[in-house]
């Protein structure tokens, strides 16, 4: 479904010096699986997933994405905040798949009640809370059918009680709706929680570590020592406002 073949990155600073942020990439995703990407901040994550999104060119490799219904989760989740969330779904019903009228407010109240969200149709995105602001992005990102979804730190800012309800949404229409889910995220609870498979990402390179149980159990001191101090700095909450 996803294919990277020696993928690099580069980039110049204004003085034109090149830093290279990933380096001859090899990556693969099957079709419906879910997957994460872990790494420390700035190793280059968030940028992976905009070159699979088409939203940056690689310096050198190959890039095979065996779909166009791509949609993509930005981290801070990109809503139009003088649109109501009805007319946040309704824009790209009608930009991408050509849908309006009453189909497109079926559609896009179908969606709103999926994630929980029918009652406050008529908001604005100011008028609800960061929760309800992540469930409306992941509504726009499946508004269009993708077959593939692309989730920027969809839990980041997030308290846990929040966030693990926002990965729980996410798994459900994972498995309803059939995606390839790929998730880049430095919160590995969720990580463990929505994947099938997780990968990780650090000095320039991207190297698969396993399925959620072998990611634990790992022997790899790197690897290791990035899960221990992660889990460390892990907030706790008792209560949450979805």
């Amino acid at each position: 479904m996803i294919q990277l073949k020696d993928l690099s990155i580069t980039f110049h600073d204004r003085k034109k010096n090149p830093r290279t942020i990933l380096e001859n990439i090899n990556l693969s995703i099957a079709r419906h699986e879910a997957v994460s990407i872990i790494g420390p901040s700035g190793s280059g994550k968030s940028i992976l997933l905009k070159l699979i999104a088409g939203l940056l060119i690689p310096t050198h490799g190959k890039i095979r994405v065996q779909s166009n219904r791509l949609s993509m989760l930005f981290q801070k989740n990109a809503l139009f905040d003088s649109f109501s969330l009805m007319e946040n779904l309704l824009l790209p019903l009608e930009e991408t798949l050509g849908v309006t009228g009453a189909d497109a407010q079926q559609r896009a109240l179908r969606m709103l009640s999926a994630v929980g969200l029918a009652e406050s149709a008529n908001l604005f995105p100011d008028e609800i809370s960061g929760g309800m602001q992540k469930r409306l992005g992941i509504a726009r990102a499946l508004i269009i059918e993708p077959e593939i979804i692309l989730y920027d730190e969809p839990t980041a800012g997030l308290d846990p009680i929040t966030s693990r309800a926002i990965a729980d949404l996410m798994v459900t229409l994972h498995q309803q709706n059939k995606t390839t889910l790929v998730m880049v995220t430095n919160d590995l609870q969720r990580a463990y929680q929505v994947s099938q498979r997780i990968f990780y990402c650090a000095q320039k390179s991207i190297q698969s570590v396993g399925t959620p149980a072998e990611v634990k159990n790992t022997s790899d001191p790197i690897i290791h020592q990035f899960i221990y101090s992660s889990a460390l700095l892990q907030p706790t909450a008792k209560g949450a406002s979805l």
